[in-house]
């Protein structure tokens, strides 16, 4: 029996197979002899015109006086040729015009009895798709410019007889890069523009990959397709639908595919990633939806919507119609990794409310206002610019004034602003609107929505919907912000996803370190000499401040070594190509001397961009010069530009272009919202962490190319040893991985018990000066407090307060409720004791004021602190990887630069570290392995083990420490890490009395550690460790627990002592968890 061969060639694998599958989507398959008279024989003719005046018959009429007329058909034969003729203007800005015809109203004269009188026509029904016809055109010769030779796309599809989409079909051993490149190659002017400058979808596809784009798009923008509405079983029937014998002999008309009719029957199989892409993207419906809802143009640019914002943008657009209990409109919070095309998801939103309202004759949305938030005015400039180049009419809030003239009913459909213009519009005027067809759009989330200026906002406008965009995570702990939206809008999408789509460039992680060296004996003897007047205690807080990592960062010498090593660094792997790099500094001062050193250095070249400093900085005499570093150059920055966003706009459209500054040197700026896609490098000489981390690597991970040369990775060169807070920061992003909403069903904490408590506070704070007559006099008020238990009194009073206070102005309630000369008063009293509380701890000593002593020991520290050499303490590795995620391991990248010992070393110390700091949250479980990992050292100096051995055994307590294995874990608290180190605590406990067996106390330790848990879960409540109330309900629990369900008295023979103490340990431990 001869078994058949297969056939791996593009027409039957891909061609053929993609005809079939849009056959039954509803298009139309045309023959050559259909296609030839369509296009009047002219193969520089891409339309169907016999198809499209049809069509413009069918879809256009007008009424006159009541009654329906129809075009004349010269109208419509000039609308044709009107999209017909268009003068080629360069692809991108020829297709935007085609693009505005097609979607915008067209309008053409028509006279009837004597009226003249302009009517709108149009070429294509976008809210009716049925209304339209679809063809499939195989083998689309297209005469090429200023050249009697053709090209020919593998399949073409049309709507109403105009080109809409184009694919290019692959063989699997051609591979769809060679699709993506004729496609390119296709839409240039020495071949066949004319055919693209209608098209608004291009495929590239074989059997086994498939990606998208549109016009314009280059190569590295091409984009996967992963569907979440469509089910494979849907795809699967329509593949596997037999076509009609007549649809057969029309696939198989094109002489191309006429060898292949015998071997190419139809039969069931298997779907394939070409058959998903022709479906998502090509079916009809879907197809007119993309280009008319999720299609913009941006700066130039045509884009087409990647997935994730098609999906969010849909969900948020269904969420929204939607009103919750209380009968506010419903909003949410979309989550999109930073570099994935959030701004412009915003736009795809806003084009959404806004055609919902025109042309879904069932929506509840009704003359929708839009207004776009955020929390800086870098940030608010780039989406209000964003908006305006995709075309939609915006205007800019200068202030709060303004902001509630926009509001008005006369101006812009869409508004941007920042947060702050809210607080500040309220006390123009208190302002309230109550209109629930209001959209706000709130970008950087996580950042703006969580203070008392949401309150504001929210006051302003009550029944808004509010949609938040964030870009990195928000832990589960924080459940309460998904309530302030309205819960997830998903799908999410994660820096994970998007590095697997190739939506961002992998970032590559490399440790580097300034090696220093001290004068201790110098640093002691003149730290004592500057310090003569505190006291040990003063001394010692003093030592710790400036004996901190981020202090030592500052030193003169470690920043010139650093500079110098960032010098030989980018001089060897980036100087001369396209790309450029970000330096984050610790401050505006050592950011202007990282910029004098470089400078020095001479090998690269570089900027600075920081706010202006305080203007009281820098002066002692009236009409001398700035001697402060950073005034003298913010005086020479505003000298040169003029203002500071000249000054800020010139260095960034330098360091944009491929003119400007190698490297641009920041300190706060330009850390988020900062997307310039050449910036490769981040130089990070600072600690940063969580969202801050996280926003800041994403600066260097868009895609960019620029002749011929590809960004692969984005780079994080750390010199400031941030390895485990990025860890951290990532770690984050797994808190919403299978994030179920069920988890926060009564998880919310109502705050209107802790806003009650308001008044209480604030008069527990006037009580503690009950005897002073004169309350208006500080003198009298400050003597008062002389005593310092009152003082410490007054301290937590205060504190109190000022905690209740803050929850209270960030609640929507409180500020509708409680009269605003009441919030004012609170607001203004608070302030005044605040001041009050800072001049009595200066006046009794309870605070020194350590900046007098700052310029003395940042000498000390320039002088006595050397640096000499850089080295690599890892090198580069992506931050995804397992390796990165699970610390170093031997033969991985991380140190191979230094020996086994030396590689042991920093991690056995760096574990010894990290179990100091946490000892607290789970004493048993890190006190056991602070002792192993003492022991491995000690066993490794007094030389019982290798070098080799040394690294293998600190490795694998560094995965036991990381995963917090436990061999002696009861099966019962597996998974409960809160249980566990209750667990911990009770055994220890139960075991020191020695008055039962050890399963004993191992069994009261489980039924404790259960019980701990759970009370802890069924009391919790917002800013429970400052309600001793609460506090103290638990600690009832824990009486009831050992007295009556164990018998701790009984039983183990514990003294009244005995249990305090015990309770006390759990309070720590459940404290030290919290993160409090």
């Amino acid at each position: 029996m001869n078994t058949p061969e297969l056939d791996y060639k593009e027409i039957p694998t891909s061609q053929i197979p993609a005809m079939r599958l849009l056959a039954n989507l509803g298009y139309k398959i045309l023959t050559p002899a259909e296609v030839n008279l369509q296009r009047k024989g002219k193969l520089t003719n891409v339309l169907l015109e016999d198809i499209l005046m049809s069509q413009l018959r069918k879809l256009n009429s007008f009424t006159h006086k009541g009654v329906k007329h129809d075009f004349s058909e010269e109208n419509l034969r000039n609308a044709m040729l009107k999209l017909k003729n268009q003068q080629f203007d360069g692809l991108v800005r020829t297709n935007l015009k085609v693009y505005d015809m097609l979607t915008l109203p067209q309008s053409e004269e028509e006279s009837v009895e004597g009226d003249k009188r302009s009517y709108n026509i149009r070429y294509v029904d976008w809210q009716e798709p049925e209304n339209n016809v679809f063809h499939a055109v195989a083998e689309y010769s297209v005469e090429r410019s200023k050249s009697t030779k053709c090209a020919t796309p593998d399949i073409v599809l049309f709507v109403n007889g105009i080109p809409f989409a184009v694919i290019e079909n692959k063989s699997p051993e051609e591979g769809i890069g060679q699709g993506i490149s004729q496609m390119l190659r296709n839409q240039s002017k020495e071949f066949i523009p004319g055919l693209f400058i209608y098209c608004q979808a291009l495929l590239s596809v074989s059997m086994n990959d498939a990606k998208y784009a549109t016009v314009g798009t280059p190569e590295k923008f091409w984009s996967y397709w992963h569907e979440l509405e469509i089910k494979d079983s849907e795809i699967e029937r329509t593949v596997n639908k037999f076509l009609s014998e007549e649809d057969e002999d029309r696939l198989f008309s094109e002489p191309k595919f006429k060898p292949f009719r015998k071997t190419c029957k139809q039969t069931k199989r298997k779907v394939t990633e070409q058959d998903k892409l022709i479906y998502s993207l090509c079916k009809p419906s879907r197809l007119l939806e993309i280009a008319y809802r999720y299609t913009l143009f941006d700066e130039g640019k045509k884009k087409i919507a990647r997935y994730q914002q098609f999906f969010v943008v849909r969900s948020a657009l269904e969420r929204i119609q939607n009103f919750d209990k209380e009968g506010k409109r419903k909003g949410g919070l979309v989550w999109h990794t930073q570099g994935s095309g959030k701004s412009l998801s915003m736009v795809m939103l806003a084009k959404g409310i806004a055609l919902t309202a025109t042309y879904d004759p069932n929506t509840n949305i009704k003359n929708p206002r839009i207004i776009l938030v955020t929390d800086r005015t870098n940030l608010d400039k780039q989406i209000c610019d964003t908006f305006k180049h995709c075309g939609l009419d915006v205007e800019k809030a200068t202030s709060g004034r303004n902001l509630l003239d926009l509001l008005g009913p006369d101006h812009s459909a869409v508004v941007t602003t920042i947060i702050n213009k809210f607080d500040k519009a309220l006390n123009v005027r208190n302002y309230t609107e109550p209109s629930d067809n209001i959209f706000l759009l709130v970008d950087e989330a996580h950042r703006t929505q969580f203070k008392n200026l949401n309150a504001r906002m929210r006051q302003m406008l009550p029944n808004a919907s509010y949609i938040g965009f964030t870009g990195t995570p928000l832990m589960k702990k924080e459940k309460n912000n998904f309530k302030k939206f309205g819960g997830l809008i998903g799908p999410s999408y994660t820096i994970r996803q998007a590095n697997e789509d190739g939506a961002v460039v992998p970032l590559l992680y490399e440790g580097r370190h300034a090696e220093l060296k001290q004068d201790k004996e110098a640093i002691d003897l003149w730290f004592e000499r500057y310090t003569a007047g505190l006291t040990d205690k003063q001394k010692a807080d003093l030592k710790k401040k400036y004996a901190r990592a981020d202090m030592l960062n500052k030193a003169e010498q470690v920043i010139y070594m650093r500079a110098f090593d960032i010098s030989e660094h980018f001089r060897a792997n980036w100087q001369e190509t396209p790309f450029k790099a970000q330096l984050v500094a610790p401050s505006k001062d050592t950011a202007v001397l990282y910029h004098e050193f470089l400078k020095e250095i001479g090998l690269v070249s570089s900027e600075v961009i920081i706010s202006g400093p305080d203007e009281r900085e820098g002066y002692s005499e009236v009409d001398e010069e700035p001697t402060d570093r950073v005034a003298k150059f913010w005086k020479k920055m505003m000298e040169r530009y003029g203002s500071e966003e000249n000054y800020n706009n010139s260095i960034i459209d330098r360091f944009d272009s491929g003119s400007g500054p190698e490297i641009l040197i920041v300190c706060d700026k330009l850390l988020t919202g900062f997307d310039v896609e050449r910036n490769t490098v981040l130089y990070l000489c600072r600690t940063l962490k969580e969202h801050t981390l996280l926003q800041a690597i994403a600066r260097v991970n868009r895609l960019f190319e620029e002749d011929g040369k590809e960004k692969e990775f984005g780079y994080i060169v750390d010199y400031a040893n941030v390895r485990d807070d990025l860890d951290s920061a990532l770690a984050l992003y797994d808190s919403l991985e299978g994030f179920d909403p069920a988890d926060l069903e009564g998880a919310f904490t109502d705050i209107s018990s802790q806003i009650d408590r308001l008044p209480q506070l604030h008069s527990a704070v006037w009580d503690i000066f009950k005897g002073v007559k004169n309350k208006q006099d500080p003198e009298q008020m400050e003597r008062h407090l002389a005593d310092e238990k009152r003082r410490n009194d007054f301290y937590k009073a205060l504190r109190d307060f000022g905690k209740c206070l803050s929850i209270a102005i960030s609640s929507q309630k409180f500020l509708e409720k409680t009269p605003k000369k009441d919030v004012d008063r609170y607001r203004q009293e608070f302030r005044a004791f605040t001041n009050l509380r800072v001049s009595v701890k200066h006046r009794y000593a309870d605070d020194v004021d350590y900046s007098e002593y700052e310029p003395k020991i940042k000498k000390l520290l320039d002088t006595h602190i050397k640096s000499n050499s850089v080295t690599q303490t890892q090198a580069p590795t992506n931050i995804l990887d397992k390796s990165f995620r699970q610390g170093f391991h031997d033969g991985e990248a991380g140190y191979d630069a230094r020996t086994p010992a030396a590689r042991a070393d920093a991690i056995a110390h760096a574990l010894k570290k990290s179990i100091s700091e946490k000892m607290e949250e789970d004493p048993a479980f890190y006190e056991k392995f602070s002792k192993m990992i003492q022991d491995v050292i000690d066993q490794f100096l007094a030389h019982k083990i290798s070098d080799d051995a040394y690294l293998k055994s600190v490795t694998e307590l560094q995965e036991q420490e990381r995963n917090k294995k436990r061999d002696d874990l009861p099966e019962e608290l597996i998974g409960n890490d809160d249980a566990a180190a209750y667990y911990g605590v009770a055994l220890a406990a139960f075991k020191e009395k020695d008055k039962c067996s050890i399963d004993e106390a191992k069994s009261f330790a489980v039924k404790a550690a259960l019980f701990i848990d759970q009370a802890f879960i069924d009391h919790n409540k917002v800013q429970f460790w400052e309600d001793t109330d609460a506090q103290n309900r638990v600690r009832d629990e824990l009486d009831n627990l050992l007295y009556d369900e164990i018998g701790v008295r009984e039983n183990l023979g514990w003294s009244s002592e005995n249990i305090d103490e015990f309770e006390d340990r759990i309070m720590n431990v459940a404290r030290r968890r919290s993160h409090e």
